[in-house]
């Protein structure tokens, strides 16, 4: 009887003076880490600088965000808290128009709230003295009151701070008429969190429905906001409601993409801001990025395509 051969997902490389086995997980994280670098500034604080940096000198602006979230560890709630804090005291040491954008979940929301505002106060206090624009970023729904009532707290405190919608909830048109009562500055995502039925959009045609939906309302009623999509349609629907109401806002787009793009936009005197990621938690970040919309996989193509033409 002949034996079935079993397959194994292995590889090796010769390294040392010996072979050393490679995993199949190890092989696809290689693969998932060659396309997630072209979104990801890298692994250190001088990494996401070094992006920013480049970014501005093509006449655009920076948000830099350390990956990681659901923090419960007090030294990993430290080490993140100490970096922000960094990054904010050294924009003007490097030169850069940049801002910062946080996830509670990363600053101790997810040990207390208490924990959550002792740690967002001392970056505000930063901020202030630094002139850095902060943003919250909006995470999965559980935390979508909380992190609401974060804004509300800080938002009376430092007027330069904005907080991210996202376009896939059903609830986010009342949270944003709410938040535009109060002069809130938004920025506009379509949202990267898997969500009930109940609460959620859960198709793309429905998705883009709402969220320029929602975009029609911040051109009318808000004054300082993001538009935050790759999507073509919409970036064009909101170049044309600039013209009919004139506001203070501006496009955001992840590190990577749409990169043929931007430089037109610019070149339209609108303004630009590159969203820089870095940290070494990039493969659940970058999961979830393919997840949100598959066809940031096309569009990252596109980006590399355009960039490597001479």
């Amino acid at each position: 009887m002949i034996r079935q051969a079993k397959i194994s997902l292995k590889s090796y490389n010769y390294r040392d003076g010996r072979f050393n086995v490679i995993t199949g997980t190890q092989l696809i994280e290689k693969f998932l880490f060659k396309i997630a670098k072209q979104w990801i500034a890298g692994n250190t604080v001088d990494d996401a600088l070094i992006s920013a940096k480049n970014a501005y000198r093509t006449g655009r602006h920076a948000i830099i965000n350390k990956l990681g979230e659901y923090h419960t560890s007090k030294k990993q709630i430290n080490t993140t808290l100490k970096e922000y804090r960094k990054i904010v005291k050294s924009f003007r040491e490097w030169k850069i128009r940049g801002a910062i954008s946080i996830k509670p979940t990363q600053i101790g929301l997810s040990i207390s709230q208490k924990e959550c505002y002792r740690n967002f106060e001392k970056i505000v206090q930063d901020a202030r003295n630094a002139h850095v624009f902060v943003w919250l970023d909006m995470e999965s729904s559980e935390h979508t009151d909380e992190t609401i009532e974060i804004y509300h707290a800080f938002f009376t405190k430092y007027e330069r701070l904005g907080i991210a919608l996202q376009a896939n909830l059903k609830r986010t048109e009342n949270d944003l008429n709410d938040l535009l009562g109060i002069g809130a500055k938004i920025r506009l995502v379509k949202g990267a969190y898997r969500e009930k039925a109940s609460i959620s959009f859960k198709t793309r045609k429905d998705v883009d429905y709402n969220y320029v939906k929602l975009m029609k309302i911040l051109f009318k009623k808000g004054n300082e906001f993001a538009i935050a999509s790759h999507d073509t349609k919409i970036i064009q629907k909101a170049q044309n409601l600039s013209k009919k109401y004139p506001r203070k806002f501006e496009f955001q787009f992840l590190k990577g993409l749409r990169e043929e793009l931007k430089p037109d936009l610019v070149k339209k005197k609108f303004v630009v801001s590159d969203y820089i990621p870095y940290g070494v938690n990039w493969l659940p970040y970058s999961i979830r990025r393919i997840k949100e919309r598959k066809r940031n996989i096309l569009l990252l193509g596109s980006s590399l395509i355009q960039s490597h033409r001479v």
